[in-house]
């Protein structure tokens, strides 16, 4: 995929609500019409010239990924702060796990999250930069602190856990990936289900890898 850079990105206040619109409304096409809308289209819905829109992304792949890095953010940037804040602050690892599941689990069943992340399984073929940004700025952003608080934990001998890599995907598999299985089918699970499935998750992970909670 080409992913030309403006040579000369606007800037300032103006420039950066700008910027913001294009996105948003880039954001809405692409959800409604796919990836091959065109980009007058994303400008007459921003509000703003097509001009305008190359003279800030240069490409519809570049808007594309910034839309990506947006709708990211938007489910899951709280959820990552609060998964280091809990892994930080907290010695009671399954109330970290249960709470960061759920956050994973709101932020990637919203329907505009998964229409977007349709689109990118659609399209990944013939843009692989399309399938890293994804994984980039999903649910992996949290992993370096579980990372940390596994190795920590593990050195403390309150879990026995000889390839973290490895649990990171387990971790996932257990509580997140069911729902973006059904969803490719267009069913979901029920809210009881949900429950159900990260907190028995989380306690055969944890069972599985010996974990030892706090006194």
């Amino acid at each position: 995929m080409n992913q030309p850079s403006p040579p000369r990105a606007p800037s300032g206040d103006r420039a950066e609500k700008k910027r913001h619109a294009i996105v948003q409304a880039a954001r809405r096409v692409f959800v409604r019409d796919g990836f091959d809308a065109g980009m007058d289209l994303i400008a007459t819905e921003a509000g703003v010239s097509k001009v305008t829109v190359y003279n800030h992304f240069g490409s519809k792949e570049t808007l594309f990924l910034a839309v990506i890095g947006d709708a990211l953010e938007d489910a899951l940037g709280g959820a990552v702060a609060g998964t280091q804040a809990r892994l930080a602050s907290s010695d009671d690892l399954r109330e970290s796990l249960v709470w960061t599941a759920q956050e994973w689990v709101k932020g990637m069943v919203r329907p505009d999250v998964l229409a977007l992340r349709h689109l990118v399984v659609s399209e990944v073929r013939r843009f692989p930069e399309l399938g890293k940004a994804w994984q980039d700025a999903g649910p992996l952003r949290a992993q370096p602190a579980l990372i940390a608080t596994f190795r920590h934990l593990a050195d403390e001998g309150r879990l026995v856990m000889p390839d973290i890599d490895l649990a990171c995907v387990q971790l996932y598999a257990l509580v997140l990936y069911p729902h973006l299985i059904h969803s490719a089918y267009a069913t979901t699970l029920t809210k009881k289900m949900t429950r159900d499935l990260i907190a028995s998750g989380v306690d055969m992970f944890l069972s599985h890898y010996q974990y030892i909670p706090p006194n």
